[in-house]
């Protein structure tokens, strides 16, 4: 099986940056939003998209 270079590498950091924090979650993301504060860069916020559903059915309309 062929192994794309790349995604291991990924892998293996994301595998060091947990390790970092004791595979705890509350800490990773505490760690995350310290970053994005002290970053510098303008954080943007947009709302959320409205929930739309559709309904699919195999009936046909009464009377058809």
């Amino acid at each position: 099986m062929w192994r794309d270079p790349i995604v291991e590498e990924i892998r293996r950091n994301r595998e060091a940056y947990a390790a970092r924090f004791n595979y705890d979650i509350k800490a990773i993301c505490r760690a995350a939003r310290e970053q994005q504060e002290t970053s510098g860069r303008e954080m943007v916020s947009l709302s959320p998209r409205p929930v739309t559903t559709t309904v699919k059915t195999d009936r046909q309309p009464v009377g058809s």
